[in-house]
């Protein structure tokens, strides 16, 4: 194993953990929404529907939830594993396990905002969706991006846990070619490229936190 063909196998599996990550922020990011909104629902049992699907989701290993969402076609349909991509499970299981952890970040920031803010709207003769979507929304991301962030950048560590259905993503090629030459190299590699991710991630929501800064 030469040096620049360890690099080459890794960034091969830099690129599907990056897939993993934008994917999973593309379904998890706008479906944290209408979990947020679900879970405060004044229908009791609408909001307790929502409560129970994110204590099920916080409260189980992320790694379990792969292997459910991976197996389930095959357990309750007899779909053949065959075709059921794997990465589209491991996506589907990250998706919908940040999305759980996004709604309550949205949900805090919502119920942050002071209630006369809703009062005046309604004075000013907006409805209720006219008042979310010009008014609280916007506040609402502007506070919630530090906690979306942290997030974030959990899930670029996160993508390591792909392995538990067989992806090849970067931490299971670095364990491979570890195991393989019995050398710690690749596994410091892997950690300076998951690193050097998370830097850019990191710099990226503290731009866009700053670009949201506008009234500070």
């Amino acid at each position: 194993m030469t040096f620049w063909s360890m690099i080459a196998d890794l960034l091969s599996g830099l690129a599907v953990s990056a897939e993993i990550f934008v994917f999973t922020l593309l379904l998890a990011l706008p479906l944290g929404f209408p979990i947020a909104l679900g879970r405060m629902s004044q229908n009791r049992l609408v909001s307790a529907l929502f409560r129970i699907y994110i204590s099920i989701v916080r409260g189980t290993p992320l790694m379990l939830q792969i292997i459910f969402v991976y197996f389930a076609p095959y357990i309750f349909f007899e779909m053949p594993l065959s075709r059921y991509p794997r990465l589209l499970a491991t996506v589907l299981a990250f998706g919908f396990n940040y999305a759980a952890y996004f709604a309550e970040i949205y949900r805090g920031g919502i119920l942050s905002i002071d209630k006369g803010q809703h009062e005046a709207a309604k004075a000013l003769g907006m409805g209720r969706a006219q008042t979310f979507f010009r008014i609280i929304l916007p506040q609402t991301i502007k506070r919630v991006i530090p906690a979306v962030g942290n997030e974030v950048i959990t899930l670029v560590k996160d993508t390591s846990l792909a392995f538990t259905i067989a992806v090849t993503e970067m931490f299971t090629i670095a364990k491979q070619l570890s195991s393989a030459h019995t050398s710690m190299t690749p596994l410091i590699a892997a950690g300076v490229f998951y690193y050097i991710f998370n830097y850019i991630v990191a710099f990226g929501m503290e731009r866009l936190e700053k670009r949201f800064s506008y009234y500070n």
